[in-house]
């Protein structure tokens, strides 16, 4: 009877430990099932991965190679330039791949061409931009691979403006996604990229041109549509497969969501739903959060030689720190590192910076400056007594002198 009772209380302590334990663990969101070959969901300010697959596997990025054309345009013309259109822009693009049926010696502006390259997908605007940018489009396909170099991106390389097929224009859906960050930089960009549609006017030679997005998610009433997504490029070859690199925003936080090698399923591709799912997946476990708030009192200390009333000092945070963190995540769990400066005397001044304050999540340090929340005044107390120890070492220096004088003429 004693064993039985024995077992029963050790399974009853073994429980409540389990339970205990249980209680501080949060669950973990479970990853969406992505079965595109490729995939990535990244913060755009921190460049938090969210979520990868097969993130720096070596892929094709079809069409999505047009925003690297498009933000070496915007950084080298302005909108409102004039580009005529040559013989060997347009007869160089192969049978199969979209244009918007440029004409040799139609004059359209660079913005016009660029919403012809963005939203239409046209493989002409890429070339004609290209030969108006760099001078040939070799030249304008070297400036493209010296742009990667730039941002230091090991694992791709182009060939072409628009993304033909070639065995050695590749990318990763890593890379594509710290291009796109780097492109939204531009708000023009962000404009053409998120545009639903676009109308071109007539030409020298040509009819009015109207063109929807190939990109399903931006365009309302389409049943792909994805009402926080912000810009977008879409891609296909039949060996990339469907591709999508793309931008949303919502609640306060920017995702760049990269698809390559995606499918066709019940009719919808892959590129647009497990876009979406994915944005779902961060918007649903991911939160930006504040960690610190700028005037909070950090932590006191005491200034040994200041005055009664104004010794202890609390030291505040000089700014705010805000960043991604999982929802499951409380900032009170996170422990911060605290720099605070060696024996520091008054006066001190309001506002003096007196130390720091940082946290490291994800290997990225968030920092605050410490400041003084209130002037330290010098207490003359301490003065009075330095002066008193002073008075009584120059008085016992000379009572020893005299004495030391009395005591030889005795002698």
């Amino acid at each position: 009877m004693k064993l039985n009772l024995k077992k029963i209380t050790i399974l009853l302590l073994v429980t409540m430990l389990i339970l205990l334990n249980n209680s501080f663990v949060f669950a973990t969101a479970e990853k969406p099932n992505i079965i595109s070959q490729a995939a990535i969901l990244m913060d755009s300010k921190t460049e938090k991965i969210l979520y990868a697959k097969n993130e720096n596997e070596k892929m094709y990025p079809a069409s999505t190679t047009k925003i690297i054309t498009a933000i070496l345009t915007l950084e080298n013309c302005n909108l409102d330039e004039v580009v005529t259109v040559s013989y060997d822009a347009v007869m160089s693009i192969p049978e199969g791949y979209s244009s918007a049926s440029l004409q040799i010696g139609e004059q359209l502006t660079v913005e016009q061409l660029l919403q012809l390259l963005l939203v239409h997908s046209a493989n002409d605007a890429a070339n004609v931009l290209a030969e108006y940018v760099g001078g040939s489009v070799e030249s304008f396909v070297s400036m493209m691979n010296t742009k990667i170099h730039e941002l230091n991106l090991s694992h791709t390389h182009f060939t072409n403006t628009f993304g033909m097929h070639d065995d050695n224009h590749y990318t990763t859906s890593q890379d594509l996604a710290t291009i796109m960050k780097y492109c939204l930089k531009n708000k023009d960009f962000r404009k053409l990229a998120g545009s639903a549609s676009c109308a071109i006017p007539a030409t020298n030679k040509y009819d009015i041109r109207k063109y929807n997005s190939t990109n399903e998610l931006i365009i309302p009433n389409n049943k792909n549509y994805y009402p926080f997504l912000t810009s977008g490029k879409t891609g296909y070859t039949s060996q990339a497969g469907d591709c999508l690199v793309s931008c949303s925003y919502k609640d306060d936080l920017e995702l760049i969501c990269v698809i390559l090698g995606g499918k066709t399923v019940n009719g919808i591709s892959t590129r647009f739903s497990e876009t979406k799912t994915l944005y779902e997946y961060g918007y649903n476990n991911y939160s930006i959060k504040t960690i610190l708030n700028a005037n909070d009192i950090v932590t006191q200390i005491e200034i040994p030689n200041g005055t009664k009333d104004t010794k202890n000092l609390g030291l505040l945070a000089n700014s705010t720190i805000r960043t991604l963190l999982e929802n499951n995540i409380l900032e009170n769990e996170l422990t911060p590192k605290i720099n605070i400066k060696e024996n520091m005397k008054a006066p001190i001044e309001q506002g003096d910076n007196l130390g720091s304050i940082s946290y490291t999540i994800d290997e990225v340090e968030y920092k605050s400056d410490l400041i003084a929340s209130h002037s330290v005044e010098k207490s003359k107390l301490v003065n009075y007594l330095v002066k008193i120890g002073i008075g009584i070492l120059i008085l016992t220096l000379m009572i020893k002198i005299s004495f030391h004088r009395k005591k030889k003429k005795i002698i």
